[in-house]
């Protein structure tokens, strides 16, 4: 008898435990079905999205960055809308798919400049998570100008040996060119005056006074094309033809040095100076981004000029473009 009620009572233990493996095990099948479910999902959105209405804009796109600067854009719905789940995609090339970034489910995207040709666009969600808008895509783009190796930053600094520098031809300098003395006179280029004396030996209120007599100038506008150099100065304009002479290495004070490359006038309106001194911290061929330009009749004294160098940057660069690029120099 007690042999009869042992046995009953292991077989009972015994069915309740197969009973708790396989309610475990049900349980671990349905998490495991909600795992390949959400799967299926972010694939099928990520497919879907390219089907969506292209009806938001991106803002807060710069002309182009800089290795390590923060990139910052926000996505824009051409009309109202309730729905506020947002996701980010980028991909390195056009023969990539499109991978959602992690993280970025507003309408704020936020990343550090690494990539450059990084395209990047945003998709807005609804209630179901279905994609119901998109904007087109927006490509990051980084220019160090100079090259991001310790070689090319001591070049830009003034350090370089004679056997380094190279002729340069005019158009190094083709483009239409911008005055960076307005935005001064605006007070857009105050939080770079600040940013400077954090660091620097001079307050914010004496590096704008500095900054003020380099880049004082009337000539607001330059574009240059081929040979021709066209000044635009108080509403007027005045064109020239300009050869290479050749350049100078100039020694500073502070132990760097600088070259100016040298163009002279052979053709052209009488108010236009006989030479141009171009600088911009490199010293081979390479297309300038921006420049600091000395003007005048006489080549030798032009030379000596080292407090008044009026300085362009591309006439397509706004404001938020132009002080980015500042603050990274």
């Amino acid at each position: 008898m007690k042999k009869l009620l042992f046995s009953l009572l292991f077989l009972t233990v015994f069915l309740a435990a197969c009973q708790g493996t396989n309610d475990q095990v049900d349980g671990t099948e349905e998490t495991e079905a909600e795992v390949h479910e959400e799967e299926d999902h972010q694939h099928d959105e990520e497919t879907n999205h390219q089907d969506a209405p292209e009806n938001v804009k991106i803002e807060g796109l710069g002309d182009h960055y800089h290795t390590g600067d923060e990139i910052k854009l926000t996505a824009v719905l051409d009309e109202e809308t309730e729905y506020d789940h947002w996701h980010w995609y980028s991909r390195e090339s056009a023969d990539d798919e499109w991978v959602s970034v992690e993280g970025q489910e507003s309408e704020v995207f936020t990343a550090e400049a690494e990539i450059n040709g990084l395209e990047v666009k945003a998709v807005l969600l609804d209630d179901d998570h279905n994609p119901s808008a998109q904007s087109a895509p927006v490509t990051i783009v980084i220019d160090d100008h100079h090259g991001n190796d310790e070689a090319s930053r001591q070049i830009y600094n003034g350090y370089f040996e004679d056997e380094q520098v190279e002729d340069r031809p005019l158009s190094n300098w083709e483009g239409d060119w911008q005055s960076v003395y307005p935005y001064l006179v605006s007070g857009d280029l105050d939080v770079v005056f600040e940013h400077k004396a954090e660091s620097g030996d001079m307050t914010a209120e004496e590096y704008k006074e500095y900054y003020t007599t380099g880049y004082i100038t009337d000539v607001d506008r330059i574009t240059i094309e081929d040979s021709v150099v066209t000044f635009y100065e108080n509403g007027q304009e005045s064109s020239g033809t300009y050869e290479a002479d050749g350049y100078e290495i100039l020694q500073y004070e502070k132990g760097n040095r600088g070259v100016r490359y040298i163009f002279k006038l052979t053709d052209g309106a009488e108010n236009m100076p006989q030479f141009i001194q171009f600088s911009d911290h490199s010293i081979f061929p390479v297309e300038s981004y921006h420049y600091h330009l000395y003007w005048g009749d006489d080549r030798a004294e032009l030379l000596e000029e080292m407090d008044h160098w009026p300085t362009y940057y591309p006439s397509d660069l706004d404001t938020d473009g132009l002080v980015r690029d500042m603050l990274a120099h």
